[in-house]
């Protein structure tokens, strides 16, 4: 059975940084470009970070130079390191895996950026 596990959200002061981590079971994620996506209530789901396989990485314009994403391979995991929060920061923030066959996600982790 594949699952993703989110771990690392709560709650923020603006300019606070937090620490998320996706934990894949069940599967090896070594061949895989592996991403985060993010959702608030009433907007769609976006593609915050992607990493692929070789380690290359994409980021959305509103996250450029305050989201890092990384992997580590030999412990199944995909980290998202966020600095500089903002309170439009705000929504669930979800690990995706896609595979030849099939896309997996996470149960999503809460961030929540408030004063």
């Amino acid at each position: 059975q594949v699952q993703l596990a989110e771990s690392g959200g709560g709650l923020v002061q603006p300019g606070g940084s937090l620490g998320l981590s996706c934990v894949a079971s069940g599967i090896s994620v070594r061949p895989y470009s592996m991403a985060w996506y993010r959702q608030s209530p009433g907007k769609q789901r976006e593609l915050v970070a992607l990493i692929g396989n070789r380690g290359n990485t994409n980021y959305a314009d509103s996250v450029k130079g305050r989201f890092t994403v990384s992997r580590d391979n030999a412990k199944n995991t995909m980290y998202l390191q966020i600095n500089s929060l903002k309170p439009e920061d705000t929504a669930v923030y979800y690990c995706n895996l896609p595979t030849r066959d099939l896309e997996y996600w996470g149960q999503g982790t809460q961030v929540t950026v408030s004063s």
